[in-house]
């Protein structure tokens, strides 16, 4: 299988990044970022989380300041839509996501997949795919007890170095998650050595695509 590089190390990469949830970048994404950091790609990220009540607030930006740690540039924009209930201020979010399109074209997406159970995660994706029409949009996956997980078709090897950081990193910054028994190292390391396996790397973050063009 022949790899395709997004960006070599010196050449910039605009990233927006969209969760519904505090940990839900860094669950989907977080070692593909921390990855391209590494290898020397200047990011321009602008960081979007759609609800982060209560402490979860504080989490979020604490983790997305660490994760970008390096960036060339980045935004962290924390919005305040009641978890849980996104289908039903579907206005609302459909109106923040019209205001954000004018203000940036970003190179590359991340959003959630549109197959994931949790109604908050399917808005997210559908909106993105929505407002931003004409953009490469990698929908991400977040392992959890609905037993959802899809059969993605784009990877991105992690070197064990991003892999063991992006575990550090949730650990360390979501503390109000650590009591959650899905919220465990094991967790995210599997998932990725399953992914990495499926393309033949130690570990991987998998992703679906619903369109691609190429040069």
């Amino acid at each position: 299988m022949r790899p395709i590089a997004f960006a070599r190390p010196g050449e910039r990469l605009s990233v927006l990044c969209l969760g519904a949830h505090s940990d839900d970048i860094e669950i989907g994404a977080g070692a593909t970022l921390l990855g391209w950091l590494g290898a020397g790609v200047r990011l321009d990220v602008h960081w979007a989380v759609l609800s982060s009540p209560g402490k979860r607030e504080e989490e979020a930006y604490a983790s997305a300041k660490a994760f970008l740690d390096g960036a060339e540039r980045s935004k962290i924009e924390l919005c305040k839509f009641k978890d849980g209930h996104f289908p039903y201020e579907g206005a609302q979010i459909k109106a923040w996501f019209e205001a954000l399109k004018p203000q940036i074209s970003p190179d590359v997406i991340f959003s959630h997949w549109q197959g994931d159970e949790h109604q908050d995660h399917r808005e997210v994706s559908r909106l993105t795919w929505n407002t931003f029409r004409d953009h490469l949009i990698l929908e991400y996956e977040i392992p959890k007890w609905d037993g959802d997980l899809g059969r993605p078709n784009v990877y991105v090897p992690a070197s064990e170095p991003a892999m063991t950081r992006k575990i550090s990193l949730l650990l360390e910054y979501f503390g109000s998650q650590r009591g959650k028994d899905w919220f465990q190292a094991e967790t995210f390391s599997s998932l990725a050595r399953l992914r990495g396996m499926e393309c033949r790397a130690h570990f991987a973050e998998a992703f679906h695509v619903r369109k691609l063009a190429l040069s």
